[in-house]
């Protein structure tokens, strides 16, 4: 049996972008991957719209909190990945194993001000962008790949 490729989303409130990255990495990533998400500053809830996002996209929602980066500094990653630019930019942790690591910024749609309606609309924008580049590092073969031919490419599916 193959060892998962283990994947850390890291944001800074752990409350949004990394929990829906997590979610739809668990839901299209298989037996292949494991994902996990974490916060610099963990809010200590997930956010209630990022919850009804996924489930209407019928991701399973059970299980995720919001919680601080340090509950992985002994756990070895393959790959981490921040999802937003105040993740970015703050000195991350050492992660045991030498991890990849790849920046996926993206709004932050907790910060959103709008209607109910439009703000809906924010986080579905943000969780199909966010879909879209989990569907895209799923898609690749990870396990042939080098690791200088997945940081090159971690580094452009964050462009997608």
């Amino acid at each position: 049996m193959v060892t998962p490729v283990s994947v850390l989303f890291l944001c800074t409130g752990n409350s949004c972008r990394s929990i829906m990255a997590e979610a739809l990495f668990s839901h299209y990533g298989g037996q292949r991957f494991r994902s996990y998400s974490a916060g610099s500053f963990p809010t200590g809830e997930v956010h209630p719209v990022s919850l009804a996002t996924l489930q209407a996209k019928g991701i399973g929602v059970a299980g995720y909190r919001s919680k601080p980066w340090d509950e992985f500094t002994h756990q070895p990653m393959d790959i981490v990945i921040t999802v937003c630019d105040a993740a970015a930019g703050e000195s991350c942790p050492a992660f045991p194993g030498e991890p990849l690591k790849a920046h996926w910024g993206v709004s932050d749609p907790a910060k959103f001000q709008g209607s109910e309606e439009e703000t809906q609309a924010e986080f579905t924008r943000i969780c199909n962008q966010l879909e879209t580049r989990v569907q895209a590092l799923v898609d690749l073969p990870v396990e042939e790949m080098d690791r200088e031919a997945l940081r090159q490419a971690l580094q452009e599916i964050g462009r997608l």
